[in-house]
């Protein structure tokens, strides 16, 4: 009997979700009974992500072993990260201006959501500056780091902690075939637990569909529409571009990575795949010193997604309003959203967030996004997706600058993904 993959077992989770929310829209009791099972799918998630980042990158920093390198190495990494996000924020504003997605529209029309609960963090990230971010990379109390589940700090103390267990030489060698046992035990919990994946598919996006219904896309229609379609032109040309310069096919990466951008998209998150993406690109041919960095530190410095989708819903708004912004006034955006948008990946509903602390910064109103709360879930599916295939080929990008990328084993794991497609068919 032919066994269904796995990426086809989300799939089928993801239909049945949409159905079941459909025809229960409305229903309270759905919500009851599916949240948990989503939420312990979350839960599980987040149970194996910092454990993999700190064993997979004390590993990876351990075998670099030159605090230079490794220097060179984050330098180069956060450069690649401004200029791809810079043209993400550029990208969605001329579709904005090119297809107008909030002309038209009819306020009335348009159910009000309330958007208290973002409100006491975006004051808190309003006074994000940048001085904050690398201030609170530094953590006081490592321990209240892993429990908040902040990134840059816990990246931050293990690629220390990596450099401390490298000066030490031979004595280092039994912390590091430690981390190295526990990233291998990690990755196989990561496999269980994605069998689990289906149903939190199915869970997810039932709830999700039950509370705001199919026809909620329907008034802000022209936003989804323009929203997708800029995602996919950025995946396609920018990263395709990207790709392209290395030497590679956006589209093998793609379908490499098919069954966790399906992941991505069903739970609007893209740290249930971090570790099976970090997993992926050193079969691909990254080394685990680049992977373990890269990806991780991708996490909070580019999100190309995110950045795109702010900058395309800040004009939406302003156009909602009426407000005719000068190119000063966008160029102002663009530095703003440069800024706000770095170090907070962590937060929930960051893109939202973002957008509420930046939207009076440039003078529009920031109650509008009141108009767009009901269909942040819809877009937020994609921009995840676009965050996810974005940091994937960064791992390729930094891979290929260092001179380290193994071409030979980016073939055969192809192949690889070619010989198991056939067999299975």
């Amino acid at each position: 009997m032919k066994r269904i993959s796995l990426a086809w077992q989300i799939l089928i989770g993801l239909v049945l979700g949409i159905v079941v929310g459909t025809i229960f829209y409305g229903n309270p009791d759905v919500a009851k009974f599916l949240q948990p099972i989503g939420d312990i799918f979350l839960r599980l998630i987040k149970m194996i992500v910092i454990p993999i980042v700190i064993s997979s990158l004390i590993v990876g920093i351990a075998s670099v072993g030159d605090t230079k390198k490794l220097g060179k190495l984050g330098g180069k990494t956060i450069l690649y990260f401004e200029i791809i996000t810079t043209v993400a924020i550029i990208v969605g504003l001329l579709a904005a201006n090119i297809f107008q997605p909030g002309s038209g529209v009819d306020m009335s029309s348009l159910e009000k959501t309330d958007i208290h609960s973002y409100v006491d963090t975006a004051e808190a990230v309003e006074s994000h500056g940048i001085a904050d971010t690398f201030v609170n990379i530094v953590p006081p109390n490592i321990f209240q780091a892993f429990v908040e589940g902040n990134m840059l700090a816990i990246i931050f103390f293990s690629v220390f902690f990596g450099l401390g267990v490298t000066a030490i030489g031979e004595r280092g060698k039994p912390i590091i075939a430690f981390f190295q046992g526990t990233a291998e035990t990690m990755f196989w919990v990561t496999n269980q637990v994605m069998k689990f994946a289906p149903f939190g598919v199915f869970a997810l996006i039932g709830v999700t569909v039950s509370k705001f219904g199919i026809e909620s896309l329907v008034p802000l229609g022209k936003l989804v529409i323009v929203g997708y379609a800029t995602m996919l032109f950025f995946v396609v040309v920018v990263l395709g571009f990207v790709a392209k310069l290395v030497g590679l096919n956006i589209f093998h990466i793609i379908r490499l990575l098919k069954e966790e951008l399906i992941l991505a998209y069903s739970t609007s998150s893209s740290e249930t795949v971090m570790p099976r993406i970090m997993e992926k690109m050193e079969k691909f041919g990254c080394p685990k010193s680049i992977t373990a960095f890269v990806i991780p530190t991708g996490y909070s410095f580019n999100l190309d997604g995110s950045t795109l989708y702010q900058a395309l819903a800040a004009l939406f708004i302003a156009q909602m309003y009426s407000i005719d912004l000068s190119i000063a006034d966008q160029i102002s955006l663009v530095l703003v959203l440069m800024l706000t948008s770095k170090g907070i990946a962590g937060v929930p509903g960051v893109s939202f967030v973002v957008l509420l602390a930046t939207l009076g910064a440039v003078g529009i109103p920031p109650e509008g996004l009141a108009f767009i709360a009901g269909i942040d879930r819809i877009l937020d599916m994609a921009r995840t997706v676009v965050n996810v295939i974005g940091n994937s080929l960064a791992a390729v990008v930094m891979s290929k600058w260092e001179g380290q990328f193994d071409v030979e084993k980016a073939i055969s794991y192809i192949n690889s993904f070619k010989n198991n497609k056939q067999s299975a068919a």
